[in-house]
This record gives structure tokens, C-alpha cells and sequence, in this order.
């Protein structure tokens, strides 16, 4: 027998619901749930507490001091063990538009990180956020690094990464994007975004295999009755749209819409997060730019542009409640099982249920996260 733990006297979520009994996890993996027998078996006592799936988190630049495409193996374990704090527990790292070679760089790194033993939010994945992105809606991009679709340079990063690159954003309108979607679409989840695609050229990328839309209305051309544009396009079509829950992305009544547009399946929470999450106020890197942080809020030092966010996901997950005035239980998927589905996960990640990882997060009644459990291994607990 392996390691067995039993969770019990909690609010197990499980089928959308919270619901009374024992979970059982054996092996790093959720074995059974109901009323089970204790013989023999460490009982973890919740007190009445939540037991929720661990969160994830598809778009990300980093956190603690940490800027993704600056970092270390170790660097990206740091990320990881502050992101458990807050309720993540499966992450991809999203790598800004660089260099050709600091991008092989951030490859590499991010591989060697993944087949370490996990003591933190695991990294399960690459996001390349660029190349082939435009310049109109450049956002925190590096102007003269972006470039035309080219599925020769995809391969190579993916060959690099051994097939660990799950999600990559890019403009439907740059030239050569179309066909780079056309060929790619089955082997990595793509997203539209920084785009001023009109509504015609974004429906095409859709039906050629675009599954989702990058921060939703930020870095975006707006809708227009006559001009629906990129935004029309997501809003109609059954995409996933990733929302940044900060309250300064998005209005909480634009997150509202969003919802009430998608539905509750469609929408992916993302935090956006810069290396400046979890610290107070100051100068900050994004890439190659440099950020200032005033109040929360990170935005370009030259131009004041937004340029991602301070948001942890158990922040998201708050203001999603607060927002949207409903139960954490219709919110949770938004941070648990939709991003599981759109990242190919959902087989092991995203929800509780016989056989898939024991990925838990124990909250109290005000959803503070007081305990993060990575493979049924404890990897935060309280400060």
C-alpha cells in the first residue's frame, strides 16, 4: 500500500455541488468518495471547511520577484510555491514575445522544472504568448520582435519543449497566422488575441481550430454593430474567452456580460500575473519592459499602458463571488474544470472524481485558502 490519506468531516465539491463524506486518496490520486471505512488510514480532519479541486492557471508571467521569461528552473519552483498559496495548483508559464534564442532559453528551463519533484503549484506546461502577434495591439509586446505566422519556428519551439507547449496566443490578421492556424490547431489549443482582426477574418480562425480568446476585450478591437470585429466573433462563436478578474481589466458588469454571453463553461479565468503578485508597489520587469506598479495596478513605465496584473487566482476566485453575486459553487469551474478542458487536462486535472490527481485546496467560509495539496501531497499550509 502507498500513501493513503482520508479527508473527512468537510464540504466535498464534487459534481458542481458540495456535497458530505470521505474522500479518499491513495497514491497521489482520488480513490473514492462516500462513507468510507477509517481503519488503518490517516484521517485529515476539515472542519467543516471546503474541499475544493486546485486551481489553474493558463496565463500567467509570474509572481514573488519571479518574471517568467527571465527565470531559472528554480526560479519557476519559486513561482510554483507561491502560487500554492493561493490556491493554484497546476500551472502553464507564459512566455512574452522574445528573442528567438532567450525563448529556447525560457524552453528549456521551464522543461527542466517540470520533471522536478513537485513542492509547489505544478508547471504543466508551456503558453507562448507571441510571436505572431500584431503590432496594433501590441499591448506589453515588443514591437520589433513580433513577426508573420511561421509554422517552421512553432515547430522548432515545440520540438524543443517536447510537446509541452498546451496554449499559444496569436493575431488572426498577421500574415501567415491563418495557415499556421489551419496546421497547428490539433496539436495545441490556440487562442486569438492583441488583435484588430475584423469579424470576417476572426470567424475564419475560428472554424480553422482557434479555441479560445486571449484576456477577453483587453488588447482587442471593440464591438461596433456594423464592425462586430474579433470581440462579436468570440461572443457569438463556442470559444472559451479568458477573463481577467481584477476589477481593473475588466468592469465587473463587462465580466457579467461575458458570462452571460459565454455561459459558465466557456470562460476561463486567467490572472495575467506579472512577477510584481504578491509584492508591494514598485518597479517591475515584463519581459524586456519595464513595469511600475502604483496601487496594485502594473503598467508600462514609458507609455502607461496595462501591462498584466497583481491578481493571485484565490483573489479571482473572491471577486468572481463578489461580481457576479452567486454561489463559489457556479464560480469554481471557471478556475478548476474549464481551464482543465481548453489545456487538454480535463482526463486528470480540474475536478474531483475517482482516478484523477489528488489536486485539493481546503477554503474556510470567507474562501480564504488555508491548505493546498499538489498529487495528495501538502504543499501549503496556513501562514
Amino acid at each position: 500500500m502507498g500513501m493513503r490519506t482520508l479527508f473527512s468531516g468537510g464540504r466535498v465539491y464534487l459534481d458542481g455541488r458540495f456535497q458530505e463524506g470521505d474522500l479518499l486518496v491513495e497514491d497521489g490520486r482520488i480513490a473514492a468518495f462516500g462513507d468510507l471505512p477509517r481503519a488503518g488510514i490517516p484521517v485529515k480532519d476539515l472542519g467543516g471547511r471546503m474541499l475544493v479541486p486546485g486551481f489553474l492557471d493558463l496565463h500567467t508571467h509570474g509572481g514573488d520577484g519571479v518574471d517568467v521569461n527571465a527565470a531559472t528552473a528554480d526560479d519557476l519552483g519559486k513561482i510554483g510555491r507561491f502560487f500554492a498559496r493561493h490556491g493554484t495548483t497546476g500551472w502553464l508559464c507564459s512566455i512574452l514575445t522574445d528573442t528567438r534564442e532567450q525563448t529556447l532559453w525560457c524552453i528549456s528551463q521551464a522543461r527542466a522544472a517540470m520533471v522536478r519533484p513537485v513542492d509547489g503549484a505544478q508547471l504543466l506546461g508551456i503558453h507562448l504568448e507571441g510571436p505572431f502577434l500584431s503590432h496594433e495591439y501590441k499591448g506589453a509586446m515588443p514591437e520589433h520582435l513580433l513577426r508573420r505566422g511561421d509554422v517552421k519556428l512553432f515547430h522548432q519551439y515545440q520540438q524543443a519543449a517536447q510537446g509541452a507547449i498546451r496554449y499559444m496566443t496569436v493575431s488572426p490578421e498577421v500574415e501567415g497566422v491563418a495557415d499556421l492556424i489551419a496546421a497547428l490547431a490539433g496539436q495545441v489549443a490556440i487562442a486569438i488575441g492583441h488583435s484588430g482582426a475584423d469579424y470576417e477574418t476572426s470567424i475564419r480562425a475560428i472554424e480553422a481550430g482557434a479555441a479560445c480568446c486571449t484576456h477577453t476585450f483587453n488588447a482587442m478591437g471593440l464591438f461596433h454593430q456594423h464592425r462586430p470585429g474579433i470581440m462579436g466573433a468570440v461572443l457569438e462563436r463556442p470559444v472559451y474567452c479568458e477573463a481577467i478578474c481584477d476589477g481593473r481589466h475588466l468592469h465587473p458588469g463587462a465580466v457579467r456580460m461575458l458570462l452571460a454571453c459565454k455561459g459558465w463553461d466557456k470562460v476561463v479565468a486567467v490572472t495575467d500575473s506579472i512577477q510584481a503578485a504578491g509584492l508591494p508597489d514598485g518597479h517591475y520587469k515584463l519581459g524586456v519592459n519595464d513595469v511600475v506598479v502604483e496601487d496594485g495596478d502594473a503598467k508600462l513605465a514609458g507609455s502607461g499602458v496595462r501591462a498584466g496584473s497583481t491578481l493571485t487566482t484565490g483573489q479571482a476566485l473572491k471577486n468572481l463571488v463578489q461580481f457576479t453575486g452567486v454561489s463559489v459553487a457556479r464560480v469554481l469551474p471557471l478556475l478548476t474544470s474549464n481551464p482543465a478542458r481548453l489545456a487538454g487536462l480535463s482526463y486528470r486535472k480540474g475536478s474531483i472524481a475517482p482516478g484523477k490527481d489528488a489536486d485539493l485546496v481546503v477554503l474556510d467560509e470567507e474562501l480564504n485558502v488555508k491548505e493546498t495539496y499538489v498529487a495528495g501531497r501538502c504543499v501549503y499550509a496556513g501562514d
